[in-house]
């Protein structure tokens, strides 16, 4: 299948609103309209509990992983057309996230799909990203710090990997996912790193939940 198909597609799965759909459907709430108004996962375990935030992360990470996994299923490329195949799909599908079609391009902040891309494409800067967001989460209980952290040591990490050779022009979707997407993960938590200053950022699933209504 040709790969511009397959980025489209990714965009598509990338935009699916799992948040909105959880908290709706599930809970029957409005996730816009509660809390910080975002359809990512902290949101929806702030304002409904744990498990429900969980199963929006689980959902969320999944449409980033298998968007990225469709150029090894589906095409015949392999070494760095397909490494670079499947960032360009997970790019996508990031940014299907953070501007989906399905909510006029209002969308979540790209931790938990960009998680998913990462883990299925460059796994050794994942990790270390992970390590980062789990210690300062645990320590601090701040997600949004948290993941911006983690989207900046990705970054860092994999551009200390690669150094100059992921500028390239046979490696450019490596440097389009490995530094525009913290880059955008980053941008898209300014609010909370504002509210952060301002002593006024709410720390990690302060709520239980509730369970459906």
């Amino acid at each position: 299948m040709p790969v511009p198909l397959l980025v489209a597609a990714a965009y598509l799965v990338g935009a699916v609103p799992f948040g909105l759909l959880v908290a709706r459907h599930l809970c029957g709430v409005d996730i816009r309209t509660r809390g910080s108004g975002n359809i990512g996962a902290t949101n929806v375990g702030r304002e409904l509990g744990w498990k429900w935030g969980g199963l929006v992360l689980v959902f969320d990470a999944l449409k980033g992983l298998l968007p990225t996994l469709l150029p090894v299923w589906l095409t015949d490329l392999t070494g760095t057309p397909l490494q670079n195949a499947m960032l360009g799909c997970g790019t996508a599908a990031v940014v299907g996230h953070m501007f989906p079609v399905y909510l006029r391009f209002r969308g979540g902040k790209g931790v938990a799909t960009g998680l998913g891309v990462a883990a299925g494409a460059l796994p050794w800067p994942t990790l270390a990203a992970f390590v980062v967001f789990a210690v300062l989460t645990l320590l601090l209980r701040y997600v949004g710090l948290s993941s911006t952290a983690a989207a900046l040591t990705f970054a860092a990490v994999q551009l200390f990997r690669e150094g100059s050779a992921m500028f390239t022009a046979d490696r450019w979707p490596v440097a389009a996912f490995s530094l525009g997407v913290p880059v955008l993960i980053v941008w898209r938590h300014r609010g909370n790193l504002r509210r952060l200053l301002r002593g006024e950022e709410p720390k990690t699933f302060g709520k239980e939940s509730t369970g459906p209504r």
